[in-house]
């Protein structure tokens, strides 16, 4: 009689393949973490691998809905080389970076932005997504909400910057992602969570204060190309002018508290 197990333990060459398939899954989790924004750059050199085949997942194509092309990542061609407006503050690694020209559009810090696709973000019909309430008869500001529209708009310095002309709709989540801020000679767009409505100064009245910005500082908000709509790249700039408004509206703001 042949035997086929003999003395060898079932149950622990079980527990070795569980081991073997686990640390196969922890490289592959490891790797797909690694498919976009890799391989990373050295914070002083700006040196790279490209050949960094031990943390690198294998190249891979991803193709776009709606005719808008295809993406392969990793792909050390994506690498940014935007020229950086700032000075370290010591030659060490991690070192903070101190502008050197206007923090709010020179992608530094909290003002930085990515190169995300030129093209607005389409709903599964194939239409943008994010377009001004003026342009959708279907739409309506819900009855008993407030209407933002003919609203003033109060910087962080006190001063009324503009007022709300519109409300640019996310068609696919039916609620607001912007408001549209009338300067004057010109409009701009306020991300819906940079604006707090508040009390306004006249009783019984509301306004809508924006902390991040002062009143001068509207009119250098990135504008979108086209009127009724807005691309994933304008998106992400706008996002990062406001964002980078927290912290570089004033000097004060990059001061320590204490």
């Amino acid at each position: 009689m042949v035997e086929i197990v003999g003395n060898i333990d079932v149950a622990q060459m079980v527990l070795y393949a569980f081991w073997l398939f686990f640390a196969g899954l922890i490289w592959y989790l490891q790797a797909e973490s690694r498919r976009e924004g890799y391989p990373l750059e050295e914070d002083l050199t700006g040196k790279y691998n490209k050949d960094a085949w031990l943390s690198l997942p294998t190249p891979k194509t991803f193709k776009l809905p709606n005719g808008q092309g295809e993406r392969t990542y990793p792909n050390a061609a994506n690498r940014d080389t935007r020229p950086v407006a700032a000075r370290r503050a010591s030659p060490i690694a991690g070192a903070p970076l101190i502008p050197t020209g206007n923090p709010l559009t020179d992608c530094i810090g909290p003002s930085s932005w990515a190169e995300r696709p030129d093209h607005p973000d389409l709903t599964p019909h194939g239409t943008a997504k994010i377009v001004p309430m003026s342009t959708l008869p279907h739409f309506s500001i819900t009855e008993g909400d407030l209407d933002p529209r003919g609203l003033n708009v109060v910087a962080a310095d006190g001063n009324v910057a503009g007022t709300i002309s519109d409300a640019w709709i996310d068609q696919s989540e039916s609620l607001i992602r912007y408001f549209e801020i009338d300067l004057g000679a010109e409009k701009r767009l306020i991300p819906l969570h940079f604006a707090k409505r508040r009390n306004g100064r006249a009783p019984g009245t509301k306004e809508y204060f924006v902390t991040a910005l002062m009143s001068d500082q509207f009119t250098d908000v990135p504008q979108t190309a086209a009127a009724d709509k807005i691309t994933m790249l304008e998106e992400e700039k706008i996002m990062a002018y406001y964002g980078g408004g927290n912290l570089y509206a004033t000097p004060k703001r990059s001061e320590p508290l204490l």
